[in-house]
């Protein structure tokens, strides 16, 4: 496979219907709704379980999004996990850096854009 084609192989994965498990979840998280520094890719292997791997992707000068490279490795990861369903969202949906590890109290001093903004929206909350 070509590596630009890994980004759109993996987009038509995330379009189809649930087929069952082992499922591969995909976030994306960036310091605002332009660019994604981070995907997080989850293998959940049952109903009501947790997430059995994880693994993170980051880059400072690229948006993962897009990245072809980084879309064949994840490819590789969910492929040699034997996944059946892929779930993916279609926007950033939070800070890339993790409270408690990288920064403490509930907004991240690194992503202003992102204090006081819905996740899934990111409008602004009252």
């Amino acid at each position: 496979m070509l590596k630009g084609q890994a980004v759109k192989r993996l987009g038509k994965k995330a379009k189809k219907s649930f087929r069952g498990y082992p499922v591969a979840t995909i976030a994306f998280y960036g310091p605002d709704n332009k660019k994604a520094t981070k995907v997080a890719v989850a293998i959940v292997l049952a109903a009501e379980q947790e997430p059995a791997e994880l693994r993170r992707w980051l880059s400072d000068d690229r948006d993962v999004r897009t990245d072809a490279e980084i879309a064949t490795e994840i490819l590789t990861f969910i492929d040699g996990a034997g996944v059946k369903t892929v779930a993916m969202v279609d926007q950033i949906i939070g800070c890339p850096h993790e409270e408690g590890i990288d920064y403490e109290g509930e907004t991240c001093p690194q992503c202003p854009y992102r204090a006081g903004r819905d996740r899934w929206t990111s409008e602004t909350l009252h």
